[in-house]
């Protein structure tokens, strides 16, 4: 973690700053309370300096809001486009700077992670679940300055404390007729159509019990389904460890550990053998990042792939790793069509210049909130919207 330092009651602080978006260590911190208007610490915000708050803690969530709707207003004021994709990056943009701006306010938090604020939630249980358990920093033996504190943005916090509750509770899904229960910076299937494409889904002829490797498998759910389908083994692959051990734990309270292994990796769960034979499978099932674009948080790398690089690579790989009867089943959003960032006919371009063949398709509507928000700016795009399982073959050789 950096450290950071500021001037608080005419003595020098120190402290430590912790971000998971790996945001910069905020500089110019003034220390505010409860009587600061939300236009002052607007003003405050914008000439780049950083509020650390020591009022109460439920204030600081109204200060929050109440930025969020000045910057709200002022992005409605601005002129608006008309096509698709532009839309699309105006929006992306106006929301990065109202981040960029909401997580200018700073919560401390003692080494244990206790928030000594008034009326603020116990947050000890939720910061261990996504930082790890707490350690002790070194002292700076060379500072005169006082402090023990390490300070994070309020909606980072918030957001930790929400994944936790997530990760308690769980999410029920209904193919399983059991809950899954997401990690912090793991991608949660609350938007379960995709799931319900694959519990559906037709096995590949003449394959009554196949063999399944589940792609960038986030929290198991799919390699789950798969298993209570009946797949004789299912091998899950992720390449954020957090993921690997969420799907292990979910995969183990579900009873199917014995069916279900879950492995490191970038895509492919096996490195090649010495005879160039990297593994085969019946069915290799990947739901990868459906809007081409750069993440900006760990959760949005389920979201946004720069270049459609993890479709492609899926794709190109994909037929070297199948079985002669296999399957690929590709769950894909159609949005980034809508939009205009990929066209239908790159993808089947994509699909047949890796030797595949579509084999045939299933699609569903979203069933997400946003889907039905008339005041959302991409509705346009996202009441066309449709998930689509993409199932594909090998094609044969002439």
């Amino acid at each position: 973690m950096t450290k950071v330092r500021w001037n608080e009651s005419g003595t020098r602080r120190i402290g430590f700053w912790r971000s998971e978006n790996a945001a910069p260590a905020p500089t110019g911190i003034v220390v505010i309370t409860d009587d600061i208007s939300a236009d002052k610490a607007l003003r405050i915000t914008q000439r780049g300096s950083s509020l650390l708050w020591r009022g109460d803690f439920q204030n600081a969530r109204q200060l929050m809001r109440a930025l969020d709707r000045r910057l709200e207003k002022r992005a409605s004021r601005a002129p608006q486009a008309t096509d698709p994709g532009e839309v699309f990056f105006d929006n992306r943009k106006a929301r990065a700077q109202r981040a960029a701006i909401l997580g200018k306010i700073l919560i401390p938090l003692e080494p244990d992670y206790t928030v000594r604020l008034r009326r603020a939630p116990d947050a000890r249980d939720a910061c261990a679940h996504a930082y790890g358990q707490p350690v002790d920093q070194p002292a700076d033996e060379t500072s005169d300055a006082v402090g023990e504190e390490t300070l994070v943005s309020l909606p980072e916090l918030l957001g930790v404390i929400s994944a936790y509750e997530w990760h308690r509770t769980g999410i029920e899904v209904g193919a399983l007729g059991a809950r899954i229960h997401p990690a912090y910076g793991v991608f949660a299937p609350t938007r379960d159509e995709y799931i319900d494409l694959v519990a559906d889904a037709p096995r590949p002829q003449g394959i009554d019990r196949p063999v399944v490797w589940d792609i960038g498998t986030g929290t198991g759910v799919l390699a789950s389904v798969l298993a209570r389908r009946g797949a004789r083994e299912v091998v899950a692959t992720d390449i954020n460890p957090r993921a690997v051990q969420c799907a292990r734990d979910n995969v183990t309270r579900l009873g199917l550990a014995d069916r279900v292994t879950v492995v490191e990796a970038d895509l492919w769960p096996y490195d090649d053998d010495e005879d160039g034979d990297s593994g085969r499978a019946d069915v290799v099932v990947c739901n990868p990042p459906w809007i081409p674009g750069r993440p900006t948080s760990a959760l949005e790398q389920g979201i946004y792939d720069p270049d459609s690089d993890v479709l492609h690579r899926f794709l190109s790989g994909l037929a070297e790793h199948l079985t002669p009867q296999g399957e690929g089943w590709l769950i894909l959003s159609d949005l980034a069509e809508h939009l205009g960032l990929r066209t239908r006919n790159d993808l089947l371009d994509r699909i047949d210049a890796a030797g595949l063949t579509v084999v045939g398709t299933s699609e569903t509507s979203p069933r997400h909130s946003r889907a039905a928000d008339g005041a959302d700016p991409l509705h346009a795009a996202r009441s066309k919207e449709r998930t689509i399982l993409w199932r594909v073959g090998a094609r044969p050789s002439t």
